[in-house]
């Protein structure tokens, strides 16, 4: 059973298209450990008022964005990110395909809601801090701020959902083969 905690004080970025190379930079995709890419999450994202040292982001244990999240190169290093920092949960519009299922394997979720869903997400903002909790049983988020509470149900395939809860494709199969 994975140990990964799925919720946490949220980080809404509000742009379609973050792409890899903003997620993780290449120029760091020669490190040979996931730890010594804990320093470089997000460090090329471009987006007004974002910082990437910011204790917002450095303490973000969910990532909430628009569509397409996780474009651009395919490698696993854009989720390896997220994961060392603390940060298994992305909730987004539509994302990259194999940004996406890296996730899975990753034993992270990759979160799909409405755009009216992510809009009321980011209304929560106007409020305070936004906190996320997940029931990855019950297939539902709350986001709350300031006493407020929206909740939305998501949808993830039974085979996605056992990588997640089995803490990754390396765990499920050795479970099971």
């Amino acid at each position: 059973m994975s140990r990964k905690q799925f919720g946490g004080p949220a980080l809404l970025l509000d742009r379609s298209d973050i792409n890899t190379d903003e997620i993780i930079p290449a120029k760091y995709l020669t490190e040979v450990t996931k730890e010594a890419l804990r320093p470089y999450m997000l460090e090329d994202l471009k987006l007004e008022g974002f910082d990437p040292a910011s204790a917002e982001a450095r303490e973000a244990r969910v990532v909430v964005s628009r569509e397409n999240f996780g474009c651009g190169s395919s490698r696993e290093h854009a989720p390896w990110v997220f994961e060392v920092n603390g940060v298994h949960t992305i909730i987004a519009e539509s994302y990259a395909r194999i940004f996406r299922q890296n996730m899975f394997n990753g034993g992270m979720l990759a979160i799909e809601l409405s755009r009216q869903d992510i809009d009321r997400i980011f209304d929560l903002r106007r409020l305070g801090a936004v906190e996320v909790r997940v029931d990855v049983d019950a297939q539902r988020v709350v986001a709350s701020a300031a006493g407020h509470e929206l909740g939305f149900d998501f949808e993830v395939s039974p085979f996605d959902k056992a990588l997640v809860k089995a803490g990754g494709w390396v765990e499920f199969a050795d479970a099971r083969y």
